[in-house]
This record gives C-alpha cells, sequence and structure tokens, in this order.
C-alpha cells in the first residue's frame, strides 16, 4: 500500500473501524489537478479521474467502490442503504459492513465519525454553510448511542490564518452561539480569519461529543500535499472514507 497518498487517522476507533484521507500525490490526472484528483466535476479528463478512482481502490485495498455523494453544501444526510449515483447529499452513515462513507473537500471540512461500539460510522462535508445550517447536529442524531461514545476525526481543511471570511459568515455563527466569536480574528472592518476547525469543535462540544481528533492540518498553505480551492480556484479534490469492517 502506497501510504505516501494517504493520511490514517490517529485515534482509538475500535478495529473494526478503518478510515483514510487521500493527499493530492500519487494519481495520473495532469495541471492542474495533479495528480491524484477524484472529483469528476471539477473539469478534470473524466477517463483519468476513473483511472486515478480505480487505483485508489486497489491501492487502499478497499472492500467496494467508494460511496461518491454529489455534495452541494447543504445540511441533507442519507444512510448507505439509500445511496445512489449522484446523490445529493453532504453527509453519509453506514451501520453496514463495507459501505465505505465517503466525502470530497478541497479546503472544507471533512470530519469521519465512529461509535465505541464499532456498529456506526459517518463522513461529512462541512464547508461553512453547512457547518453553519447543522449538517454536524443532522448526522450525530443519526447515532443511536450517547454522544460521550461517539469518536470525530477532523480531516485536512482551509487553516485558521488562511480562510478569510466576511460578515455574513461571521454573523452566521454568532447567531448560532455567542462563543463562535472565539473562532474569529478581525481583520479590517468587514474581513475575519475564521477557524474552521474551532467552530465545529465547539458545534460537538455542545452536543456532548468531546472524542475529538486532528484538526491540525491546513490545505491552503500546504501546495504538496493537498488540493485547496482557495488558493488555485481550479483544482483536484481529495477524498476522506470510513467503513465498518468485520472479517
Amino acid at each position: 500500500m502506497n501510504t505516501d497518498s494517504l493520511i490514517f487517522p490517529d485515534w482509538p476507533a475500535p478495529d473494526s473501524i478503518k478510515a483514510l484521507s487521500t493527499k493530492r500525490q500519487g494519481g495520473f490526472s495532469l495541471p492542474p489537478y495533479d495528480s491524484f484528483n477524484l472529483a469528476t466535476h471539477v473539469d478534470d479528463e473524466p477517463t483519468t479521474v476513473i483511472k486515478n478512482r480505480a487505483y485508489l481502490v486497489d491501492m487502499a485495498q478497499l472492500p467496494e467502490s467508494p460511496r461518491w455523494l454529489n455534495q452541494i453544501h447543504g445540511t441533507h444526510v442519507i444512510n448507505s442503504n439509500d445511496w445512489q449515483l449522484n446523490i445529493d447529499a453532504d453527509a453519509i452513515v453506514s451501520r453496514q459492513n463495507n459501505h465505505i462513507c465517503t466525502i470530497m473537500t478541497a479546503d472544507c471540512l471533512p470530519l469521519l465519525l465512529c461509535n465505541k461500539q464499532g456498529d456506526t460510522v459517518a463522513a461529512i462535508h462541512a464547508g461553512w454553510r453547512g457547518l453553519a445550517a447543522g449538517i454536524i447536529e443532522k448526522t450525530i442524531a443519526e447515532f443511536h448511542c450517547t454522544p460521550k461514545d461517539i469518536l470525530v476525526w477532523l480531516g485536512p481543511a482551509i487553516g485558521p490564518n488562511q480562510f478569510e471570511v466576511g460578515t455574513d459568515v461571521y454573523q452566521a455563527f454568532i447567531q448560532h452561539s455567542a462563543k463562535a466569536d472565539q473562532a474569529f480574528q478581525q481583520t479590517d472592518a468587514t474581513h475575519y480569519l475564521a477557524d474552521i476547525y474551532l467552530l465545529a469543535r465547539q458545534r460537538l462540544t455542545a452536543l456532548g461529543v468531546n472524542a475529538i481528533f486532528g484538526g491540525d492540518l491546513c490545505t491552503a498553505s500546504d501546495k504538496q500535499h493537498f488540493f485547496s480551492y482557495r488558493r488555485d480556484d481550479v483544482t483536484g479534490r481529495m477524498a476522506s472514507m470510513i467503513w465498518i469492517s468485520h472479517k
């Protein structure tokens, strides 16, 4: 397995839980999608994306093809049993063996979740709109366990020194919780630097989820390893995925 192209969460998940996130290198796409682009919606050569996806399945020894979503920055959560090609959703939950819950990002925050019992997993695509609108809360509601039994890994996203936003984003979070102010650093009259990792942690801890890991990478400042829409505009996408594997 070529681990140079993959990140494995450092978290105390049960042995039955498998999870990974891809980096940008190791695939077949040409610039500006170089090279391990897994998205079909960014105008990369379709046959090359298919080749990258097939390589991912083979390299990571996946038990099935990932269940790709058509992400729309909303709050729709689906069950893996209801998955179908091109389904609109920004989170997917599974209790089935070998259903690979998958989301794609290039600055937005990927969250991978499981419970200590090892019988439920989920993947969340959280841009600021979905995060503010409650995508985390809606996904956690699908877990049939207490929040203290849920583990969360925060994957590669745009870091707090790179994510400049306007007053509209600031207000969207402040209206939900005054504590969100801690995640914003004002830079001028109408702009802030936002910490999407802290905003996610605040939402999770408010729900009683305290086993939170990851959250220390920045896609925008690490061009070697990560795609970044904010940095490059036209670029590829990484994938983060999680599944239950009972051998």
